[in-house]
């Protein structure tokens, strides 16, 4: 299965991402190629996968880049052999991208289960934007503007969370019983990639 992980930024991705990989071993968490540099604490290959802006463009006109787009002037892309490879070995495979990426992978894998994780308000949101003080003031008003567009796309997922300050566990259940119920379908969601 290939499950898509999305929403705006600081809606905690990369917290559920995290308690995610400590359940079944029979998971692969796809790293994004981006063009940002890496916060404090960020490794290269775990968190992102760092380039530089000219590799990132050679990678993506070479097709080696299953999406890619831009965000808040930043490229980010998801690695096509990343994918490819977990799939063939029967891997559950996850995607942590924004929504621009989500619609792309839905237009190329229309079996993918697309998941959009909220915060429970934009005042939550923009509180834990703050918290980081990982972007100055006008990316962090840039990231709250873009933020407001992108929960209007919510309607466009299979299933929406709602990650709210202190609940992580509960969106994490919530995700986990998303992909109990998906393996249980009649007809079973399968992905295969050209």
């Amino acid at each position: 299965m290939l499950i898509v992980l999305s929403g705006p930024s600081g809606a905690g991705k990369d917290s559920v991402i995290e308690e995610l990989r400590k359940g079944d071993g029979n998971r692969h968490f796809v790293v994004t190629a981006t063009t940002r540099p890496p916060r404090p604490g960020e490794t290269n290959g775990v968190d992102y996968i760092f380039l530089d802006e000219a590799t990132f463009l050679e990678m993506r006109r070479n097709q080696e880049l299953l999406e890619s787009a831009q965000y808040s002037g930043r490229w980010y892309g998801v690695p096509r052999s990343q994918v490819s490879g977990a799939l063939n070995e029967g891997r559950d495979v996850f995607l942590k991208i924004e929504v621009q990426g989500a619609e792309t992978i839905r237009s190329i894998a229309p079996e993918a289960v697309l998941v959009f994780l909220a915060p429970a308000s934009v005042a939550e949101l923009a509180r834990r934007l703050a918290q980081r003080r990982t972007e100055d003031p006008a990316e962090l008003q840039r990231r709250l503007d873009i933020a407001r567009q992108e929960l209007e796309q919510v309607g466009r997922y299979d299933y929406c969370v709602v990650n709210r300050d202190g609940c992580l566990d509960q969106a994490v259940s919530e995700i986990e019983a998303i992909i109990a119920a998906e393996k249980c379908r009649v007809e079973p969601r399968r992905v295969v990639l050209d």
